[in-house]
C-alpha cells in the first residue's frame, strides 16, 4: 500500500514530548482519514474501536494501545508482519545545503519526525497537559515503533514562500507498507 502525508510546521533538531505529541496530533487526521477510506482498511476498522463488545480474544482493538488514559490507533503494526519506507521530501526557507548549517542537523531532526510517527511508548511522552478531542479518540499514529522504518530516503530543497518562518519545514512523506511475509490479514495492506 503507498499513500502520502503532509506536515508543514517547525521540526526541531532537538525536542521533547511535547513538541514530537504536536507534530503526532498534526498527522491524525490524515491517517484517520486513511483508515476510514482506503479501500484495504475499510474492513479493518475493529482493529481500531473498543465499540464492538466482542469476545475478549477477537481481533478488536489488537491496533490500539491505552497509555495515561488515552487510545492510540497504530496503521503499522508487527501483529500484521507490517513495515514501512519513506520517501521524503523537505522544504526549508534556505539556500540548498543550509538545512544543516542553518536548521540544526538533518539526522536529529529525523529523529524527532521518526519519533512522531509512532505511537508513545508510554506516558511520559503523552504531556500530561493534553486532554483528547472527541476526534482525537483514538489518536492515529503511523507506527507502533520507529524500528519498523526499514528504509528512509530524503531529499532537501528550498521553500519558495516569501517571509516563511525560517524554522518551519513543510515535509511530503510518501509511506509505503510492506509486510516480512504475506498473510491473510494483510495481503491488502502490503504493496
Amino acid at each position: 500500500m503507498h499513500f502520502t502525508i503532509t506536515y508543514s510546521g517547525q521540526l526541531p533538531s532537538s525536542s521533547n514530548a511535547a513538541v514530537k505529541h504536536r507534530i503526532r496530533r498534526a498527522l491524525h487526521p490524515q491517517l484517520k482519514e486513511l483508515w476510514r477510506t482506503h479501500p484495504a482498511l475499510v474492513g479493518y476498522a475493529n482493529l481500531v474501536s473498543r465499540e464492538s463488545g466482542e469476545e475478549e480474544h477477537s481481533s478488536d482493538a489488537l491496533f490500539l494501545t491505552e497509555i495515561q488514559g488515552h487510545d492510540f490507533a497504530t496503521l503499522v503494526h508487527p501483529r500484521y508482519m507490517l513495515y514501512a519506507e519513506l520517501d521524503i521530501l523537505m522544504l526549508r526557507p534556505e539556500a540548498p545545503g543550509a538545512v544543516i548549517s542553518q536548521a540544526g542537523d538533518i539526522d536529529n531532526q529525523l529523529k524527532t519526525l521518526f519519533d512522531a510517527l509512532r505511537r508513545p511508548t508510554d506516558q511520559s511522552e503523552v504531556p500530561s497537559s493534553w486532554s483528547p478531542t472527541a476526534d482525537e479518540a483514538p489518536l492515529y499514529c503511523l507506527l507502533e515503533d520507529d524500528k519498523l522504518i526499514t528504509k528512509a530516503s530524503v531529499e532537501t530543497d528550498r521553500l519558495l514562500i516569501p517571509n516563511a518562518n525560517a524554522k518551519e519545514v513543510q515535509l511530503t512523506i510518501r509511506v509505503t507498507m510492506k509486510g516480512f511475509t504475506a498473510t491473510w490479514g494483510n495481503l491488502g495492506m502490503i504493496g
